[in-house]
């Protein structure tokens, strides 16, 4: 009987100007240069008493590290915090400060940050039912997110786990191809409190009239105890289509942003069976009522009981109110701050975290299962973000890696350093995913980020050092957002596939 499968292999991106150094640092290290040089070409012990203090200052901007960050890019960073700080940029505010209604009398969407430009579009799903679209205009890209079940990996033998995550892989790949109109996949899960507002609902329709007084308010005790006791999870897959690539289909069914949803809903259906074979289920395409829903729920936690509640007496048919889910208009918060290190939004406050490394040996297909540990003082989310390649960007990619370590190897070895085993290892997992790439196997970047949510403010550290010390039973190095605490709620808390930057950047 052969053992469990294990995985690994991930590598950082790195694209720095020259080497590892970014544009900013080899500008650092120029100015450096010149400071350095300009007391000898001028022969003044006085030059050199100035210029090599500020040459020396330069060079440790350059090459400085302050919290997981080079220098330059922190004080980059501190310096924009500081400004919208000053012009209160930091600050969102809805309400009647929200932007005034259009034309036609309907009230625009009301989101903070980047996702301002979004809208939320409504488009037939080609199965007789509605499909809420998340619309970026700026960046061309039309999104569909799904919820979803799955039974999970922890609790089933071997075989069929290797056969689940082989499945997922193949999902990946299906779209690591040239003409492929699918640019990001998203994986978002949320880990929270259960309202009980399912089960209530159920044992209201299901008790009988005769039952004993005695039985009904012992099961209302058991019931109110028992809900907020147990904790749900949310899965939602997002897809987006670039409008750039996929012109052509859309401009067959139709145009504009009528043929946009037309091709996105054609490719939802074709990644049915897919999806199945790695046994993830959709419960539903979300609507923009659906979708709105998942964007206040991030937003205000304490509206979940609510709308949860209003979802459950509308499957039941027993409800002729207000439909379920909430209108796109409401779906950003009342208000919002973003500090140096948390986000606050309506009564609740989160941390958001980058994952900076993943593990370094290899892990089980379960070694994420402690980061969605359920915590009765927190919520936890977490965002993953696919981007697949095709093939000959991949092949370009990874030729590119290996001529950079290449030649960093050859120069290291003519000025006599020797080279360290962290360097042999990157190497060698740099020529066993080309081999894989040129077998046929697809080459996708990727991002994850973490949030967790309190809405006691007392709590939010201690909540904060125990998705830590998960991550690290996890094999994850975690950095903190400083700075950009709001871009990182969006891609961990949203399930709106935001969160991989379309251009390569340096780590």
């Amino acid at each position: 009987m052969s053992g469990p499968v294990t995985y690994g292999g991930w590598q950082s991106e790195k694209s720095g100007f020259m080497g590892r150094l970014s544009g900013t640092g080899f500008v650092l290290i120029t100015g450096a240069s010149i400071l350095a040089l300009t007391p000898i070409n001028l022969g003044s012990w006085a030059a050199a008493a100035v210029c090599l203090p500020l040459a020396l200052l330069l060079l440790v901007v350059a090459f400085g590290r302050v919290m997981g960050l080079s220098a330059d890019e922190w004080i980059v960073l501190a310096v924009r915090h500081q400004i919208n700080v000053a012009t209160k940029r930091n600050i969102f505010l809805s309400g009647i400060f929200a932007p005034r209604a259009a034309e036609d009398g309907a009230q625009p969407m009301d989101l903070p940050g980047t996702l301002a430009r979004l809208r939320i579009l409504e488009a037939p799903d080609g199965l007789g039912g509605t499909l809420g679209i998340s619309h970026d205009p700026m960046a061309g890209t039309y999104t569909a997110t799904a919820r979803l079940t799955f039974p999970g990996l922890a609790l089933i033998e071997t075989g069929r786990q290797t056969a689940r995550v082989a499945a997922w892989s193949g999902f990946l790949r299906s779209f690591c191809t040239e003409d492929s109109p699918i640019v990001r996949i998203g994986i978002h899960q949320r880990c929270l409190p259960d309202d009980g507002a399912a089960l209530r609902n159920w044992t209201e329709r299901h008790l009988a009239a005769e039952a004993p007084p005695q039985s009904v308010t012992a099961l209302g005790e058991l019931m109110t105890g028992a809900g907020p006791a147990a904790t749900v999870r949310e899965t939602y897959l997002s897809v987006t289509l670039s409008a750039s690539r996929a012109r052509l289909a859309i401009k067959g069914a139709g145009g504009g942003q009528v043929g946009a949803a037309a091709v996105l809903a054609r490719e939802l259906h074709a990644m049915h069976g897919t999806l199945s074979s790695a046994s993830l289920q959709v419960v539903e395409w979300l609507t923009p009522r659906g979708l709105a829903q998942a964007v206040r729920t991030a937003y205000d936690p304490e509206a979940q009981l609510m709308l949860a509640t209003r979802k459950a007496a509308a499957e039941s048919q027993e409800w002729e109110g207000t439909p379920p889910g909430m209108d796109p208009a409401l779906a950003g918060p009342a208000s919002a701050e973003t500090s140096w290190g948390t986000y606050q939004h309506d009564g609740a406050w989160t941390v958001s975290y980058q994952v900076r490394t993943w593990p370094q040996s290899e892990v089980y297909a379960t070694f994420l299962q402690p980061l969605l540990r359920p915590r009765q003082n927190a919520r936890r989310s977490i965002g993953m973000v696919y981007e697949p390649i095709g093939p000959r960007r991949a092949r370009q990619d990874l030729a590119r890696e290996k001529a950079k370590r290449e030649s960093a190897r050859k120069l290291r070895a003519k000025a006599g350093q020797d080279e360290s085993e962290d360097e042999r290892r990157e190497a060698q997992v740099a020529r066993t995913q080309d081999a894989a790439r040129a077998a046929g196997q697809g080459v996708v970047r990727m991002t994850a980020m973490l949030a967790v949510t309190v809405t006691d403010l007392d709590e939010l550290e201690t909540a904060c050092a125990e998705l830590q010390a998960d991550a690290a039973a996890s094999g994850l190095e975690l950095r903190r957002m400083w700075g950009a605490q709001d871009v990182g709620f969006v891609a961990a808390a949203l399930p709106l596939g935001q969160g991989l930057p379309d251009r390569r950047i340096g780590f």
